[in-house]
């Protein structure tokens, strides 16, 4: 399959490079495809690369398992498969008696690894690199650099889109094609995970044949990337806390789950194929963990609960990973610790948030804090989510934890002790920090108040030019020098007033009324550094002492 996309995808070009085009004179130039044809060929490519391997496990299992469990013949294997690949990206069906909204999220990590494949063969196909602007406008420094991330963001946007929306409509096509009487995909569903999906991996990929990992980063602005960092360190310290989790409980209740295996007895293909799948429910496993340590906990049907207060349980299905479930009843007192990870993790996401962009007031690195445990929250309350759904009707129509629940509580959690520790560390930077660190938190104290005075200046313009088309304005003649007459260069001085014929000496006519007696005033010595200016003896200039007269 790739050498016969390898042939696809250098077929356009060999046509139309035998095209005169204006502009191309030789025949070592090559000529681009346009970002919408290699968008619409990076989407179909995965799709088939995502179908074939699907369909192959399909076919195993459509081997191993009973004739007619996955439909009749060859054409359910592929409808079973199709259906597979909607359910990867989170698209729920509609059964008799109920839906089906509880996907495995481990499924998801296939399409998303061939869509950043696809992204970046698009980049490469239509030399994104040569996209970018060669032109800035000739500004200060930081002016240019903002003005080429905007590009950047821009073009990575660009490339996003062009491989999302044919996606997209490629995946709601296949959504019609295998609907039948038992499962009905939801076209919205399919629409909007495919167009979500497509666009994160491809942008991703987009960005990261611009530049190295790191500089990926360096496309949103600072304050920004610093919630980003934050909030993905928390999220990043509360998942590995629900893997530590899951990994513990299902070692302490090893036995159950052994039991539950040995109760289904799928044989060798089967357990094989019962092992991939309990691998990919893996990882709703560790949110749901993840649900547990933040407090709200999650459900395993109608009417239960596994929380660090209680457990609530009835009969689970009969899965050999639920086997690792905690027993029902009171949960001992120790268990409630695991609530100490959030606010852990909105710590180091407190400090991270200040290490990347101090702010220059007290107020300022708190609120930045709380912002970074909101997003922290909404992030959480989606993969919530996403891990949770129902599994048909009556008792399993709620399974996972409530999405609501677990952001509330993470956005407490984390935001309050993000806040403190940012304002913590914040004034520890400005005021008792030392090195780099503190002459940068230092520096944002002129950075933040930028904004606020050029605004300032421009509002001040805008008046003056409205007061003086008014009429309202001192006119440009009458207006007073700044600073010094001194400091005045000799086209900026103004003209000497003209003193009127009846202008009158208010202090003259108040001395020529009361005459008061003025004694003469004694004579001055001589001043030995004022010398007669035609006096050139010893062949030199000597000039007169200018300020002569402010020494008097």
């Amino acid at each position: 399959m790739t050498a016969l996309f390898d042939q696809l995808r250098t077929a356009p070009r060999n046509v139309l490079s035998r095209i005169p085009l204006p502009g191309l004179t030789g025949d070592d130039d090559e000529v681009r495809r346009p970002l919408p044809v290699s968008g619409m060929l990076a989407a179909a490519w995965t799709l088939g690369a995502g179908l074939a391997v699907l369909t192959t496990l399909t076919l195993v299992g459509w081997i191993a398992a009973p004739r007619g469990a996955l439909g009749a013949g060859l054409p359910g294997v592929f409808r079973t498969a199709s259906q597979l690949w909607l359910a990867a990206h989170h698209a729920g069906f509609a059964i008799p008696g109920g839906s089906v909204g509880l996907l495995p999220l481990g499924l998801t990590i296939l399409p998303a690894f061939l869509l950043y494949r696809a992204g970046m063969w698009m980049a490469r196909d239509a030399d994104l690199r040569l996209r970018l602007p060669a032109r800035l406008p000739k500004n200060t420094p930081r002016e240019v650099s903002n003005a080429r991330r905007r590009a950047q963001l821009v073009l990575v946007a660009q490339a996003g889109i062009s491989l999302a929306a044919p996606y997209a409509l490629l995946a709601g096509l296949i959504a019609l094609i295998t609907r039948n009487e038992i499962t009905q995909p939801f076209l919205g569903d399919v629409l909007i995970s495919h167009l979500v999906l497509a666009f994160i991996a491809g942008s991703v990929a987009v960005a990261r044949t611009i530049g190295p990992w790191r500089s990926m980063l360096r496309l949103l602005p600072e304050r920004l990337r610093s919630v980003v960092v934050g909030t993905s360190a928390a999220l990043t310290i509360m998942l590995v806390a629900g893997a530590v989790l899951v990994a513990g409980a299902t070692v302490a209740n090893f036995g159950q789950v052994r039991e539950l295996s040995d109760i289904l007895a799928p044989g060798f293909v089967g357990g094989l194929l019962l092992l991939l799948v309990q691998a990919l429910y893996l990882f709703n496993a560790v949110v749901w963990a993840m649900a547990y340590i933040a407090g709200p906990g999650f459900a395993v049907g109608t009417g239960t609960l596994v929380a660090p207060t209680g457990v609530q349980l009835g009969t689970v299905p009969s899965l050999p990973i639920l086997g690792a479930l905690p027993d029902a009843g009171p949960t001992p007192a120790w268990v409630m610790a695991v609530v100490a990870v959030p606010f852990v993790a909105g710590a180091v996401a407190g400090v991270l948030v200040v290490r990347i962009s101090p702010s220059s007031s007290y107020e300022g690195a708190p609120l930045w804090g709380l912002a970074c445990g909101v997003v922290t929250g909404a992030a959480s309350g989606l993969l919530a989510a996403l891990s949770g759904g129902s599994l048909g009707g009556a008792r399993l129509s709620t399974v996972g934890p409530a999405a609501w629940e677990v952001m509330l509580s993470v956005t407490l959690e984390v935001g309050v002790a993000a806040g403190i520790a940012a304002g913590l560390a914040n004034w520890w930077l400005l005021f008792r920090g030392h090195g780099t660190a503190a002459t940068l938190a230092a520096a944002k104290v002129g950075t933040a108040t930028a904004p606020v005075r050029k605004a300032g200046v421009k509002l001040a313009r805008a008046a003056g030019s409205v007061a003086g088309k008014a009429g309202l304005a001192e006119p440009e003649e009458l207006r007073r020098l700044p600073g010094h007459w001194l400091d005045a260069a000799e086209g900026d001085t103004q003209p000497i007033p003209v003193i009127r014929d009846d202008w009158e000496d208010e202090h003259a006519s108040a001395a020529a009324e009361s005459p008061a007696p003025r004694r003469p005033d004694p004579p001055r010595p001589p001043r030995r550094d004022i010398v007669d200016e035609t006096d050139d003896k010893g062949g030199h200039v000597i000039y007169v002492d200018p300020y002569a007269w402010d020494r008097d």
